[in-house]
């Protein structure tokens, strides 16, 4: 999932002692989380937590110092995340997304650099696709070793419902367009969005951005040229979106739905809406809270191209994964490292594919069959395989300061409150260091 929130390392005090009032304990008793023989691992709320609690009662089966693992609830994971990781609450390890979203982390001094784990045990390294792995390498040194899975954004859809109108899944923008209208006379909302999260919308430009002009001009943005953000392809790329929009394709309520609520997941399900636009983890979204669907009607598609578009039909955007990093003060940092390993085990890799996921590490491939889907894990893998370019989410590319102005400038792009100058203008002020 991606939640962002601007680094902090002044809020601590009274807040941090609230939010640890509402961590969800699982995976020892009050006892164990007292002792100071524990290491404490904080990974964001949802259902792929069933795995981090198995991985972690197998660490405990043999570790003198236990693992007691955290929640906090996916909306707001990354605010209350950075309201105590310089306080006496922080986590020993924590969840998150490599990238832009730890380098404050880094820059602040806060977290362990993993090269004496590497030099000790060189698996924590090769045993993870390489491109994957450098995600959190930060100037250089790596700071997270690879957890969960791999996360394109894929156009998921409800098979009845599309049945039920005449339509399949779009290989066009065209397609898309025609499926829009179609679904719309049959009275059904096209695209659940949880538009109320914000980042949800932002997957929708990125594809747009990638289809018509290529991953080159999010490059040439994030290094600074702020002149990509008012070329000729970045406008068509926003024309499309306003294209879509104001077909009707989202309904006129999208701003107050969610993804983490289970709003928009729900609209999908129930057959209220037929597409969503949502990284693979919205196949374990699906089997944990709606799991018939997800066996029998839940489909899924790789994004349309654009004709005329300047970018690779076989791109794709979203999380290359996420992972786990340390915190520089934990007191068992042996205990960490052995904890760690468990990320390329065989368990975690058959526990991750049972729930959907498709892990990252170089024995994923022999364990496709046993998959809760292997027809889903095997889109996935060969997806991911064949893409001349993975686009990482911009606000995982982005430093964390720059999230609030972009995800306000997408939801006011998206709903009409600002037009195109000011969003170009908007995105021009984005920081890029």
């Amino acid at each position: 999932m991606k939640q962002r929130a601007r680094f902090s390392r002044s809020v601590v005090g009274g807040a941090a002692l609230a939010l640890t009032l509402s961590l969800s304990g699982c995976g020892g008793d009050s006892d164990a989380a007292a002792d100071g023989d524990t290491i404490r691992v904080l990974v964001y709320g949802d259902a792929a937590n069933k795995v981090e609690k198995e991985i972690v009662a197998t660490f405990n089966r043999t570790s003198e110092v236990k693992a007691v693992l955290d929640t906090i609830p996916g909306a707001d994971y990354q605010a209350k995340l950075q309201t105590i990781i310089s306080s006496k609450q922080a986590p020993d390890v924590f969840f998150n997304w490599g990238g832009g979203s730890i380098k404050p982390f880094v820059d602040a001094g806060l977290l362990l650099p993993l090269d004496s784990f590497i030099a000790k045990d060189p698996n924590l390294r090769t045993k993870f696709l390489p491109s994957v792995f450098n995600s959190a390498v930060v100037d250089g040194t790596p700071y997270g070793v690879p957890m969960r899975g791999t996360q394109p954004v894929v156009l998921f859809n409800n098979g009845k419902v599309l049945r039920e109108a005449g339509v399949e899944p779009p290989k066009t923008w065209d397609d898309l367009l025609a499926a829009v209208k179609a679904l719309k006379a049959d009275g059904v909302t096209p695209i659940a969005l949880g538009g109320g999260d914000r980042w949800t919308t932002l997957m929708w430009f990125e594809y747009l951005y990638d289809r018509i002009a290529g991953p080159g001009l999010f490059r040439k943005a994030l290094d600074g040229d702020k002149d990509a953000w008012a070329s000729p392809d970045s406008r068509k790329a926003l024309s499309k979106v306003r294209e879509l929009v104001d077909a009707g394709a989202f309904g006129t309520n999208y701003d107050s739905v969610k993804f983490t609520d289970q709003g928009s997941p729900t609209l999908l399900a129930t057959g209220r809406a037929a597409f969503e636009l949502m990284g693979s983890w919205g196949y374990s979204t699906q089997q944990d809270a709606h799991p018939e669907f997800a066996k029998s009607d839940l489909g899924y598609s790789a994004f349309p191209s654009v004709e005329g578009g300047k970018g690779d039909q076989a791109n794709i955007v979203g999380n290359t994964n996420n992972f786990y990093s340390v915190l520089k003060k934990t007191r068992h940092p042996q205990a960490v490292a052995e904890f760690l390993k468990l990320m390329y085990s065989d368990q975690f890799v058959k526990a991750q594919l049972d729930i959907g996921n498709l892990p990252t590490t170089t024995n994923t491939a022999g364990f496709l069959d046993t998959a809760a889907n292997p027809e889903f894990a095997k889109f996935q893998y060969e997806l991911v395989e064949a893409a001349p370019s993975f686009q990482l989410s911009w606000d995982q590319a982005y430093p964390q300061s720059a999230a609030t102005t972009m995800y306000q400038s997408l939801q006011q792009f998206f709903n009409g409150s600002m037009d195109e100058d000011a969003f170009v203008r908007a995105m021009q002020a984005l920081p890029t260091s």
